[in-house]
């Protein structure tokens, strides 16, 4: 494995830029996440067959509350992490285009699943989203590891949505 790359003492952009950048992406997910739920909540995603492991309701906003707090934390690390020159700027430029696309995946999962009533797109959508969360990882490792390290819950929760979406298909 690749030793981590030094930090550099300080970021190439603007504090509020940076914080700007790691806020507004995970904020967008998670407005897209909320509007898309919201509503099938109550009625269509009450009336399916749920696994015995299938959380109470109230459980899920709690852990994507903390969740996207640290994806959001990891993002801004990873941002400041940018090496200045040399050939390790193109593997920051592949682990920042990684995280976004996780992102991007993950907005993409709710309004599928939910408003969609996709259950089987939404097992694709999810199972993508694991892989491009474990790779994010591993790529955001030689950059930042603390970045890295909070992700890793992430990547467990989303493990166990990705389970919890495949028993929702079989069983309806």
């Amino acid at each position: 494995m690749t030793a981590a790359t030094r930090v550099p003492e300080r970021s190439l952009l603007p504090p509020w830029l940076r914080l700007a950048a790691a806020i507004l992406p995970v904020a967008a997910t998670t407005a897209i996440g909320s509007v898309a739920t919201q509503a099938e909540i109550p009625g269509w995603y009450a009336s399916l067959n749920k696994p015995v492991f299938n959380p109470p309701n109230w459980v899920f906003p709690v852990a994507w509350t903390i969740l996207y707090t640290m994806i959001a934390v990891a993002l801004w690390r990873l941002l400041g992490a940018m090496p200045r020159t040399g050939p390790s700027r193109q593997g920051w430029w592949l682990a920042l285009a990684a995280f976004l696309v996780q992102l991007i995946l993950n907005a993409a999962w709710t309004p599928v699943f939910f408003t969609a009533h996709a259950i089987g797109a939404g097992l694709i959508v999810v199972a993508m989203l694991l892989v491009m969360v474990l790779w994010t990882i591993r790529l955001t490792w030689r950059f930042d590891r603390m970045a890295a390290w909070l992700l890793v819950p992430y990547a467990a929760w989303v493990a166990f949505a990705t389970l919890l979406n495949a028993a929702i298909l079989r069983m309806n």
